[in-house]
């Protein structure tokens, strides 16, 4: 470990940042993160679902996907209960249906339409891509778990479509151009 390392761990110890987590949280902000809703059926058959910010990548071979649920989430203990979820990566102008799974809107199932992917797991309409999966393995990481997804099935929804974003504390979405052959490509904005 060189010196810097050793300082910033040095300075964590001793509170500095965790007496800000403002401060951790307003710096962090300036990550732009995809939005997505990972749903799943929990026991007796009950559609559940949950917004997630923090989904990656994670192999190749073989394939594997994760999440960081909150560790006081109650939609969390219900999707691992079923022992698999879906990740639904959300398109632009889905902010309504956003809003409804981070508010918990009784009726999100009905207002929203969806299909079961093959666990049976919620995809939902519009959505951009989804990643279907079994639950491979969940560790503790300080307040929030670490859920390793093994990819059972994916698919792309919603093609040409930009994707939702959040950025600084509000969701947006990246404006789409047109490439040289009249397809549409991405190109990120200007967020100044």
């Amino acid at each position: 470990m060189n010196h810097s390392t050793s300082a910033s761990a040095a300075a964590l110890r001793e509170g500095s940042l965790m007496d800000d987590p403002a401060r951790f949280r307003h710096v962090l902000g300036n990550y732009p993160t995809g939005v997505a809703v990972v749903t799943a059926m929990a026991p007796g058959n009950t559609p559940v679902g949950m917004v997630i910010g923090s989904f990656t990548s994670v192999s190749l071979d073989p394939p594997l996907v994760g999440f960081l649920p909150g560790r006081s989430s109650t939609t969390w203990p219900q999707i691992m209960a079923s022992g698999a979820f879906c990740v639904n990566v959300l398109s632009a102008g889905q902010e309504g249906m956003c809003r409804d799974f981070t508010t918990k809107a009784p009726e999100r199932f009905q207002r929203h339409q969806w299909r079961g992917a093959p666990s049976g797991s919620p995809i939902l309409a519009g959505v951009l891509a989804w990643v279907d999966c079994d639950i491979a393995d969940v560790q503790s990481a300080g307040d929030h778990y670490f859920v390793l997804g093994h990819v059972r099935e994916l698919g792309t929804e919603k093609t040409g479509a930009a994707p939702m974003v959040f950025f600084r504390g509000r969701l947006s979405s990246l404006p789409p151009r047109r490439g040289d052959d009249g397809s549409i490509a991405y190109q990120w904005p200007d967020w100044q």
